[in-house]
């Protein structure tokens, strides 16, 4: 991989976003569909880069904003893609400058971010929707999701856990969310794009995952047919169905040992074609993982936003579309 620098692994991956300007979908997608980098796993699963590691990703990143595609740059050492991006920037293409534009926005969604938990902790709904919409207005939907209101719900739950806020907090800034989510997906939603089922199976209460990877969805190009919370592998299996959808997005959350849950993903499994991917993801996914991996579905334990998992589904449909 990177030639140069120093190569060991010892940044996570929440320091790699930072430095790059990336979301962490983005890297997972990049890591699992063209190998981009090769990042070491700890024994509880955590993903370590090098600082060669993060030099090869911006050099990527940068290329790709002079207007080149993944695929090519992706087989290319570090040392051929130093050349090329040392080749655009002489002939005054736009990456560099994006790069820049792209840390920055680092900067303003921690700005936002820590405005939203600060109005959540005061209780005031009408200060944390006013943050969010010019949150989405200042950085963009994939943004906003992925690096505001994703990391958001996060630390509220973390919070909450501490007994440092209370679960009138987390249902204030959940009834937020959800309206600004909501917002975005029909803002944007596509409807020539392919569809995309997203719902949680039975018995799972919590809707948040759900509807952030219903808006990523729909701000990435997907026709989304969100059904919300607690549906049942029938219900779930007519819509994708009725609607002909080329993926179905479980989110999995809480609880995370439901003895009835691995039944009704074999079920839900049991009734799609072949052709239709089963995407599975959460906070609570960990718990399931052994009948995800039995059914063949398409495990993602850490990604609210799911933006990596619709990249692996355009490539498992052959589509090209977000390139």
């Amino acid at each position: 991989m990177a030639n140069g620098g120093d190569k060991t692994k010892r940044h996570p991956i929440r320091i790699v976003a930072r430095r790059t300007g990336l979301s962490r979908d983005v890297l997972r997608a990049w890591e699992l569909r063209y190998g981009v980098v090769a990042p070491e796993r700890t024994t509880g699963g955590q993903r370590l880069y090098s600082d060669a590691d993060i030099e090869r990703l911006r050099l990527i990143q940068e290329a790709l904003e002079a207007g080149r595609r993944i695929g090519q740059l992706a087989e290319l050492s570090s040392d051929e893609l130093r050349r090329l991006v040392d080749e655009d920037r002489s002939a005054g293409a736009p990456g560099g400058s994006a790069v820049r534009a792209q840390s920055g926005n680092g900067k303003v969604t921690q700005a936002f971010l820590t405005e939203s938990l600060a109005a959540v902790r005061e209780m005031d709904a009408p200060r944390l929707e006013a943050i969010l919409s010019r949150a989405a207005v200042a950085v963009g939907a994939s943004q906003l999701i992925d690096h505001v209101i994703t990391p958001l719900m996060i630390e509220i739950g973390a919070l909450w856990s501490e007994d440092e806020l209370t679960p009138g907090h987390e249902r204030l800034a959940t009834a937020v969310v959800r309206r600004t989510l909501d917002s975005i997906r029909v803002a944007v939603q596509h409807a020539d794009g392919p569809s995309l089922v997203v719902a949680t199976p039975a018995g799972q209460h919590h809707e948040i995952g759900a509807l952030l990877a219903a808006a990523a969805a729909a701000a990435s190009g997907w026709r989304v047919v969100y059904l919300g919370a607690e549906l049942p592998a029938p219900s779930i299996a007519t819509a994708v169905d009725m609607t002909g959808a080329r993926a179905v997005a479980l989110s999995i959350i809480f609880p995370t040992d439901d003895p009835d849950l691995p039944d009704e993903l074999r079920s839900l499994r049991r009734q799609l074609s072949d052709e239709v991917l089963l995407i599975v993801g959460g906070r609570g996914v960990a718990g399931y993982r052994s009948v995800i991996e039995e059914i063949g579905a398409l495990w993602l334990p850490d990604a609210p936003g799911l933006r990596a998992a619709l990249d692996l589904v355009s490539a498992t449909n052959g589509s090209d579309r977000h390139r």
